[in-house]
């Protein structure tokens, strides 16, 4: 409402946290899904191998510029960017790829599946529970409004 401000964090703030959540957790799952996909790519438009991508989380602010110093702590997540892995790929030696340098030896993307597949894991459940604990505001949103009843 215009020209009110609230006194304490609400329900929308804390579902405005969670949906942050849940929007970070779906970009690292996005990115986790394309480092897969390219686990093999050894050509890009850059040239070069594929390199793994990893996003960049920063916590803002979620209630701007609140005079309640409990609203000022509350954060949300947001994506800043993304960020490219720089370790080197594996190289391995296949004379007849048509990427191999003089040596015969064509360097792999710096993609482990076994690390993307924990990442993507990891994601997974930081976004179901994400989803609970939007699930549970609105409960509570419900029992109060029977509340006002």
């Amino acid at each position: 409402m215009k020209g009110v401000e609230r006194t304490g964090p609400g329900v929308f703030s804390a579902m405005e946290v969670a949906a942050s959540g849940l929007t970070a957790e779906r970009s690292r799952m996005n990115t986790v899904a394309s480092n897969l996909a390219n686990a093999r790519t050894t050509r890009t438009e850059e040239g070069g191998p594929y390199r793994r991508i990893d996003p960049i989380f920063r916590a803002q602010p979620a209630a701007g510029s609140a005079t309640d110093p409990v609203m000022r702590a509350i954060k949300r997540v947001e994506v800043s960017g993304m960020r490219e892995d720089p370790a080197p790929g594996q190289l391995v030696y296949d004379p007849g790829h048509p990427d191999a340098n003089a040596e015969g030896y064509v360097e792999l993307p710096n993609v482990n599946v076994v690390t993307e597949m924990v990442n993507m894991m990891t994601a997974s459940r930081a976004y179901e529970a994400g989803v609970t604990s939007i699930e549970s505001l609105k409960s509570m949103a419900r029992a109060a409004l029977k509340i006002g009843r």
